[in-house]
């Protein structure tokens, strides 16, 4: 990962960290870039969120904002692989979404414990080269059985996003 795309998540995540869960449905412009950053948080099933409630999406996993409604982002984990996947969805949060990320990759920030994974572009079958709406990353501390909540951040044709989501508790069957 470049410099450059390092400095730049960063500071989205802080943006996003600091600001919260906004009422707003519209973007947060990113300090650095003047894009869209969004700060929505991933919600509950019986939560009403920026106009629309969040439930778990398509593949199972958790269901967050990402850029101020335009993709949602899905996140989910097989801790028995110690691997995150995240799908990129469209604003129906069921449909993939592929796009085109800077350097092929997405960065997944987790909060507790503190640690990053960087994922990588893994295409689903018929997406065409150069796009996808499947990212795949591994980390030990994913194979740790726990709700996790963080962020997912990237960059798509040089608009920088972000997005909040926290997993509710659920039964392991």
């Amino acid at each position: 990962m470049s410099r450059n795309h390092t400095f730049q998540s960063l500071i989205i995540v802080v943006v996003a960290t600091l600001l919260g869960c906004e009422k707003s449905s519209a973007p947060t412009p990113a300090a650095s870039s003047g894009g869209k950053v969004s700060t929505a948080k991933a919600a509950p099933k019986d939560h009403s969120h920026e106009g629309h409630a969040h439930g778990e999406g398509p593949h199972g996993g958790t269901v967050a904002d990402w850029g101020g409604g335009k993709y949602h982002v899905e996140f989910t984990v097989d801790h028995d692989k110690q691997e995150a996947t995240i799908y990129l969805l469209g604003n129906d949060e069921k449909t993939p979404s592929p796009i085109k990320a800077t350097d092929g990759n997405l960065l997944l920030t987790i909060k507790e414990p503190a640690f990053q994974v960087e994922l990588v572009a893994q295409p689903l079958e018929g997406e065409a080269d150069g796009v996808a709406s499947r990212f795949v990353g591994k980390n030990e501390k994913l194979g740790v059985v726990q709700e996790f909540a963080g962020t997912i951040s990237g960059e798509v044709e040089g608009t920088p996003y972000a997005g909040d989501f926290a997993e509710s508790a659920h039964t392991h069957e």
